[in-house]
């Protein structure tokens, strides 16, 4: 300021009052417009500050575009001279070592003007921009994924620019694996590579293309950037048109947000990663590689960068940690991270933090923060209202999958809402694709959303959520087996929330397709209602199961579900249902093998009958005991058994009972090598089933009757019948007896010497044995093995 001040304290000369004008305003200008430099004149010396005189003289070497000022300055410095000149006491001394650059005067006294002119330098080139995040050294797993983004990127047809989407949920290592594929492909883009995180889910919000492209073309040594977006757009695709650059554009929101950042080149390669699917990039040509989590090897390699040695003494407990962090990149690495920090700490130690408590989400962190759980929280908070309420619910539920029917009735949403809600998570990447047209959260996101359904929704809204799930899954299953089932008896339903829609199912082969899809769920809707104390639903949830555990033999199902249900039966006190859960509870516990507690359910069911004095319950009772002492190879007691139920049904004139009883009985005959008796049983047994309609016992007749026929010494007419058999049961959807007509045709064609066509069929049971049953599985090994085994028939089952 002393400077101005000199000026504004001179008002002699004409070129005193311009340069105090230029002054002015220069320093006006650098002070902002509030100032007010001549607010106060101070008095002054004989002769100009030297800070004055400085100024003056840096303004005339500036001032080449103001022809007025220029010579108002000039002339100012003409009448004042500088105060280091002669009496000024200033000199200016150079020293033999001193380092003189660019042009230099030095002389006693100048008078005029002088002008040095110099060539400007020639623009240099910036450093060629290698932005890449650093991938670390523990990189793990992902050879599939890289040879699958190649092949993607040499697929790309030209002159598209080349765009690959990863996506993927929060902390699969999305960005790692985008470094590392790009960073192996740096001599193929010489020009560089180029980094933008574009805050997808920021607290702040995501970031502007503007801003991005503000950086890119400042390193690429572009120095004047417009400042509209798309000025910023045409010179970044000018500027990009014949370079080979890879551009990682990580943590993008929308489509919308990467179109401004392509490269104006089809020699380049972007790279998007996002949570998001990013299908409106699709739509422009861009290929979509979905990272999913590390298998289990893998992250147990990147577990064991932090656990070392304990890691290898200990691989059950690895096992479990990684299981806990649900494989998952980022939970692994911090898990690693938190052994590294804790050398002397049990691996044990780890497990058990992750395990208790709120889990991974929670134990996981970084600096203090659950990081994982933090990655969702942001997420989740990207959702729209209306979709995160749908993902706390679904968190609610006791279920690792999900479908549009399920959603929409325990969220009280229409189909098509549902749908849309569906397919918004989907495509933030918080449910994935499971196959079967089913969905499921990750296991991490599942905990998280559980979390939030806690935290968010209350203990009423709660409740509905899973009440109306459970009703769905009870009326669904119940619309399943009145098509599987149709003369099975049913008993009552009971619901809180009636669905407005059930899963439609064509036909037979549709509704068991749907039980057994399902039947995770509908043991989880079991295991809820009981613990809800929904007794009633709990029973007749069981009880519409029945095709399934019939049909499909998921053995140790089938036990918990009937041990729940007759708990859940006496409870409600209804005595029908109790005798139900008895005697199909005692056929799980016969198919288990487990005889004698088989034998001991059907004692309790027929005296439970008798105190009621139902003649039908008795005779399904007596059925199971007799089939009971069959499995046990006591022929004479089941023959008693069966003959004593055969007299009850036909009593009451239940016809379709009497033809089971009828078919057990001939295969009592068959075991006792009666092939004639087992004949006639069978074939009434077929016929009084297919009137009956009841087309999947039927079937078991014919099978039976097809053994016997071949037994009896009509080979060509049995195996006639048993792959008429054979094929009822493959629309009927009961594996089960599929591979037991296989080993039936199998000893068949032994029995005639055909020993190359009994192993091709002995194999085939097998296949479908295997995944079924282990004991049936171990027999047929053992035919395999030993041709001489003999001819005997599997065991008797229902």
């Amino acid at each position: 300021m002393n400077a101005l001040a000199w000026a504004l304290a001179t008002d002699g000369d004409k070129p005193a009052r311009e340069a105090r004008a230029a002054l002015e305003r220069v320093l006006r200008h650098a002070a902002g417009p509030d100032a007010e430099p001549s607010a106060a004149r101070p008095a002054t010396g004989d002769g100009p500050p030297a800070d004055a005189w400085n100024l003056a003289t840096a303004l005339v070497r500036r001032a080449d575009d103001d022809g007025r000022l220029l010579d108002a300055l000039r002339g100012w410095l003409r009448a004042h001279p500088p105060p280091h000149g002669p009496g000024g006491g200033h000199t200016n001394s150079i020293g033999g070592d001193a380092l003189l650059q660019g042009p230099t005067v030095q002389a006693r006294d100048i008078h005029g003007g002088i002008h040095v002119h110099q060539a400007p330098a020639a623009p240099q080139r910036p450093p060629t921009p290698r932005q890449l995040p650093p991938v670390t050294a523990h990189f793990a797993g992902r050879a599939e994924d890289l040879k699958a983004l190649e092949a993607l990127r040499t697929a790309r047809p030209r002159p598209a620019p080349r765009l690959v989407v990863i996506s993927g949920p929060a902390g699969v290592g999305k960005t790692t694996l985008a470094s590392r594929w790009l960073g192996d492909l740096a001599e193929e883009f010489p020009d560089g590579q180029l980094y933008a995180d574009l805050g997808g889910y920021a607290s702040t919000g995501p970031v502007r293309p503007a801003d991005v492209l503000d950086r890119f073309l400042r390193s690429l040594g572009v120095t004047a950037v417009p400042g509209g977006p798309a000025e910023q757009v045409a010179l970044w695709r000018s500027v990009t048109a014949d370079l080979r650059l890879t551009v990682l554009l990580d943590n993008a929101y929308t489509a919308a947000q990467v179109r401004p950042l392509v490269p104006g080149t089809s020699d380049s390669l972007v790279v998007v990663t996002s949570r998001q699917r990013l299908t409106g990039l699709v739509v422009d040509g861009a290929a979509v590689h979905h990272l999913r989590a590390l298998e289990p090897g893998a992250a147990l390699d990147l577990l064991r960068h932090g656990g070392g040695e304990r890691v290898a003494r200990d691989p059950e407990t690895a096992r479990r940690v990684v299981r806990l962090c649900a494989f998952l990149p980022l939970a692994v690495s911090l898990a690693a991270a938190h052994l590294a920090a804790r050398p002397r700490q049990p691996l044990s130690a780890l497990a058990a933090a992750l395990d208790r408590g709120r889990g991974p989400l929670e134990a996981l962190r970084v600096e203090g923060e659950a990081a994982v759980r933090t990655a969702l929280d942001e997420s989740y908070h990207a959702l729209p209202e209306d979709a995160a309420r749908v993902y706390r619910r679904l968190g609610t539920l006791p279920v690792t999958h999900y479908d549009t029917p399920l959603v929409a009735a325990s969220c009280d949403l229409p189909v098509e809402e549902a749908e849309r809600t569906l397919d918004l998570l989907v495509e933030t990447n918080l449910l994935e694709d499971a196959g079967s047209d089913s969905l499921r959260f990750h296991d991490l996101v599942r905990l998280h959303a559980a979390q939030r359904g806690e935290a968010e929704e209350s203990a009423a809204a709660r409740r509905e959520v899973a009440r109306r799930f459970v009703d769905w899954c009870l009326a669904t299953a119940t619309a399943a087996e009145a098509i599987l089932s149709p003369v099975h008896r049913r008993l009552a339903r009971h619901y809180a929330h009636p669905p407005a829609a059930t899963a439609p199912f064509e036909d037979g082969e549709t509704a068991l397709a749907w039980l057994d899809t399902h039947r995770h769920t509908l043991m989880a809707a079991v295991r809820l209602s009981d613990a809800a104390g929904w007794d009633a639903t709990t029973w007749q949830l069981v009880d519409a199961m029945w095709p399934l555990f019939l049909r499909l033999r998921p053995t140790e199902m089938w036990i918990e579900a009937h041990t729940v249900g007759l708990a859940a039966a006496r409870r409600d006190g209804d005595r029908e249902a109790v005798g139900r859960m008895l005697t199909s509870g005692g056929n799980g516990l016969r198919d288990a093998g487990r005889i004698e507690e088989a034998a001991d359910w059907y004692e309790r069911a027929l005296r439970h009958a008798e105190e009621d004095g139902d003649v039908r319950g008795q005779a399904q009772a007596l059925n199971g005991l007799g089939n009971a002492r069959l499995r046990a190879g006591r022929l004479d007691d089941a023959e008693a058994y069966f003959t004593r139920a055969l007299a009850l049904r036909e009593s009451i004139g239940y016809g379709r009972g009497a033809a089971l009883s009828r078919l057990c009985l001939g295969e009592t005959a068959l075991a006792r090598g009666e092939h004639g008796p087992a004949i006639g049983h069978l074939s009434r047994a077929y016929d009084d089933l297919r009137a009956a309609g009841d087309t999947y016992d039927a079937a078991r007749a014919l099978a039976l009757l097809g053994h016997a026929t071949a037994c009896a010494g009509d080979p060509a007419g049995g195996r006639e019948r048993l792959w008429k058999a054979f094929a009822d049961f493959r629309r009927t959807g009961s594996a089960h007896w599929q591979a037991r007509a296989l080993e039936l045709l199998g000893l068949a064609a032994r029995r005639s010497g055909e020993e190359d066509r009994a192993r091709e069929l002995l194999r085939r049971s097998l296949d479908i044995y295997r995944p079924l049953s282990p004991a049936n599985a171990r027999r047929l090994e053992d035919r395999l093995r030993a041709p001489d085994a003999g001819t005997d028939p599997p065991d008797p089952s229902t």
